[in-house]
């Protein structure tokens, strides 16, 4: 009977099958691949997930989820449901780890598929070979791997629906925490505080300049010249010529009187030099051997992210963004679009034999025989990497980048670059190295003092003639040296010197911790890192992250009150105990469970005993005279009166903690509402004119320093062009000191972006009203904009916070906005 049914079933179907991804990009690069039996769609991302507005975690029956058809996809499943209907079969493609496997799990539950004509396709790599491979083998959906992301789902909102009330109840408003971004601020809140208590030790290094030739006067002569270049920058290019010239080397003294040389001070120093000005210098003894340098591993997410930071100063976000780019397939010309990366979010360095083959016919045909090592190299990935995937690679190796250059942005070009030459060098052999080792000797009398010059000239480069950028870490050559040479000194000098603190994490550097310690994983670092800019816990600072001082006071709360998910090697067993849901078939409930119990006490004691939090300062209020002390809100730190609420009285302070003067002086400028005359007064975010007939009329104009009012400028008119690409640039609302940003019209291919100039104010449109009315508090409701399109807000923000979808025309609208209005919704 059942047979029958799927029979009649599949014969009213059109015979197509119906492919399901995530982005359109992917399935446009796919779909040229398949037949036309098949029709590709993409799910735009995720279609469901827990409630924005609710917990939705049931903590007494197993941690059960309530999950909803996100309000944004609610067009684009009930198109899928319809494409399914028509569909014979049903393939969900979408990305082979445990995101992707949630989302074709959540496709299944919001689609209503039936399991007998639905099934799972992964692959590494969006080529013909790799499609056709995994359509001819068809599987299952792993629970293993969905129960694993759901338990980190379930585990991200238990800590920020429970832990994030208290926060705002103890130290302001808005405030939020992570499991992981927590223990991410805390080692950027520890690193700084590290660097405050650091008490930097002088010491001494004592240098001399030696000349190994049979012409001492012209090399001194050559030498006076650049004597001063040498004081201040002894590492120049143009000294490095003039040693390689003159046959001049530098040597460090490491030894005197037979003791190892140490000096922490000037007149010790001193000492030294007197007698060491007036040595003979001799080599005592050469050494040289061949050393070899071995090319790097292939990438894995986090080494991209890494060397993408230091090498093309990109941010994690942005390295992830162009990776998915040429991931999901670039359009190439004639040939359409083309996938040039593999999977870009892994932790394995394994290449698949294919793979292999084909970069190693290319490395023997482009650079020789003596370029190819005998056998391909191999390099251990961490131990919970898995090895069914690849490592980031080009996904045809003859696709040189200088091939596609034409048809890529900037940034895409760049990153490819990177990738395609590292996944060649990791298969090239060892750069040789001969490396010598001079020991110099210098005797004054009785008085004798060892010194140590390196040279290292590279011998055979191998995979550095691929990445000749390595070269610029080389050491200077050393001339031609004999054992017992006599050597002419021309300078011997001390030079001071003091010990670092440790230095701030950058990107780089932050995403090498992460993965060391086993915080997060490698495809949720971007997404960390944006996170605790965007919450205020930390900024920016030529590249490295400082703690703000609502970072500090969070972090201090969140150590003493909650120990344990503040550990870092508590995090990182959590971070264990969710791989081996998926890879040892763990109960997702138990490791729930190991985490929630201890978690819920710690949040019992932390509502009794954590306390409000001020900070004593050095002020006094100038309405009753008690103490002021600093209090947070989501923004940053203000003073407020120790008297409250008796005393309201609180001011807005600097990034230093100073009181900002409210300074207020009358100018010759009317206000362009009322005409009374507009007074220059300060805030934190810099100077303003503000009317004098405030509260009446609440106007304000910017201004600069001088209370000049900014000329005004709409968006568009910015007459600002762009330094990538030479596109004009354009005003964006958004975050930024300005309320927003320029940002280059040429996106999505160019996506750079500066802040908006000081000398000038963007003319905002002013929001227009959508003839609804807010159901909370009676005010209009306003058309504004976010990055997913139109919404309404109530005009009362920010007492209102209260939003709504955009009514649709007609009839329908007045529905939308009813249900709205008395909070109904779709639950899924």
């Amino acid at each position: 009977m059942d047979q029958e049914k799927t029979s009649r079933t599949a014969s009213e179907k059109n015979g197509k099958a119906l492919v399901i991804v995530e982005s359109p990009a992917k399935a446009k690069t796919i779909n040229k691949y398949l037949g036309k039996n098949y029709v590709v769609k993409a799910s735009m991302g995720h279609v469901r997930d827990l409630p924005q507005k609710a917990f939705g975690v049931d903590l007494e029956k197993d941690f059960d989820p309530t999950y909803r058809v996100l309000p944004t996809r609610k067009k684009v499943v009930t198109d899928l449901k319809k494409e399914a209907g028509k569909a014979d079969r049903v393939f969900l493609a979408t990305d082979l780890d445990r995101e992707g496997e949630a989302i074709a799990w959540h496709l299944v539950k919001a689609l209503g598929l039936q399991e007998s004509r639905t099934q799972r396709v992964i692959f590494n790599e969006i080529t013909k070979p790799a499609i056709q491979r995994a359509f001819e083998h068809p599987h299952d959906i792993d629970m293993d791997k969905v129960n694993a992301q759901q338990a980190r789902r379930i585990l991200d909102r238990i800590v920020g629906y429970q832990l994030s009330p208290l926060l705002w109840k103890k130290i302001a408003k808005g405030l939020s925490a992570g499991r992981v971004q927590s223990v991410a601020v805390k080692l950027i809140v520890e690193r700084e505080r590290e660097i405050e208590k650091f008490v930097p030790e002088e010491y001494w290094k004592v240098a001399a300049l030696l000349h190994a030739g049979q012409a001492p006067e012209a090399a001194m002569e050559a030498f006076e010249t650049h004597r001063q270049e040498y004081e201040e920058k002894p590492d120049s290019k143009g000294l490095k010529r003039l040693f390689e010239k003159h046959q001049l080397f530098r040597a460090e003294l490491i030894e005197v009187e037979g003791q190892k040389f140490k000096s922490d001070n000037k007149e010790q120093t001193d000492q030294l030099l007197e007698w060491l000005g007036v040595a003979d210098y001799r080599i005592a003894d050469l050494a040289s051997k061949t050393r070899l340098e071995r090319p790097p591993a292939p990438f894995t997410t986090a080494s991209l992210q890494q060397q993408a930071a230091s090498r093309l100063k990109y941010t994690t976000s942005r390295t992830m963004r162009v990776a998915q780019q040429l991931y999901e397939g670039v359009e190439l010309g004639p040939d359409g679009s083309i996938a040039l990366i593999t999977y870009m979010r892994t932790d394995s360095t394994h290449l698949a034999g294919e793979a292999l083959t084909a970069v190693r016919g290319y490395i023997q045909n482009t650079f020789g025989a003596e370029y190819l090592p005998e056998k391909p190299n191999f390099y251990a990935s961490r131990a919970s990497a898995q090895e069914a995937h690849e490592a980031i690679r080009p996904t045809d190796v003859n696709r040189r980048p200088e091939d596609v250059r034409s048809f890529l942005t900037s940034d895409q070009y760049r990153l490819y670059e990177l990738i395609w030459k590292r996944f060649v060098a990791c298969q090239m052999p060892p750069a040789q190295w001969l490396v010598t080792d001079a020991i110099v000797h210098a005797a004054a009398g009785e008085r004798t003092g060892v010194f140590k010059a390196i040279g290292r000239t590279l011998a055979f480069p191998g995979f550095l003639s691929l990445l000749p950028y390595r070269l610029e870490a080389a050491d200077a050559e050393l001339p031609r040296l004999e054992k017992a040479q006599p050597l002419h000194k021309m300078d011997v000098r001390g030079t001071q010197h003091f010990t670092q603190p440790p230095p701030r994490f950058n990107e780089a550097s932050l995403v090498r911790m992460l993965e060391q310690l086993g915080i997060g994983r490698p495809s949720t670092y971007a997404a960390i890192i944006s996170t605790i800019q965007d919450r205020g816990y930390v900024v920016k600072d030529d590249a490295k992250f400082l703690p703000t001082d609502l970072g500090k006071v969070v972090t201090d709360q969140l150590m003493q009150h909650f120990p344990r998910i503040m550990d870092v090697k508590f995090t990182s067993h959590m971070e264990e105990q969710l791989d081996k849901i998926e890879e040892a078939h763990l109960d997702w409930v138990k490791v729930l469970n190991e985490f929630y119990q201890p978690f819920n006490e710690s949040l019992d004691q932390a509502r009794e005993q954590m306390e409000k939090q001020a900070a004593e300062s050095p002020y006094t209020c100038e309405t009753c005279g008690k103490p002021m002390v600093y209090r947070w809100t989501k923004t940053g730190r203000f003073l407020a009166c120790s008297g409250y609420p008796e005393c309201t009285n609180a001011m807005s302070v600097d990034e230093e903690g100073k009181p900002v003067k409210n300074e207020v002086r009358m100018t010759e400028h009317a206000c362009p509402k009322c005409g009374k005359p507009m007074a220059f007064r300060q805030s934190k975010y810099g100077p303003f004119l503000g009317c004098s007939g405030y509260p009446e009329c609440k106007t304000t104009v910017p201004c600069d320093k001088e209370g000049h009012p900014l000329r005004k400028v709409k968006p568009e008119e910015v007459n600002k062009t762009c330094g990538e690409c030479g596109k004009p640039m354009v005003a964006k609302k958004g975050r930024g000191r300005r309320g927003g940003f320029l940002a280059c019209t040429g996106y999505p291919a160019c996506k750079e972006t500066e802040p908006i100039p000081d000398d000038i104010a963007i003319d905002w449109p002013e929001p227009q009203e959508s003839g609804v009315t807010c159901p909370n508090c009676g005010k209009p409701m306003l058309v504004r904009r976010s990055r997913r399109g139109p919404f309404l807000g109530c005009k009362g923000f920010p007492k209102c916070r209260k939003t709504m979808p955009m009514p649709k025309e007609g009839e329908a609208a007045k529905d939308d906005v009813k249900k709205e209005q008395e909070g109904q919704g779709e639950e899924t």
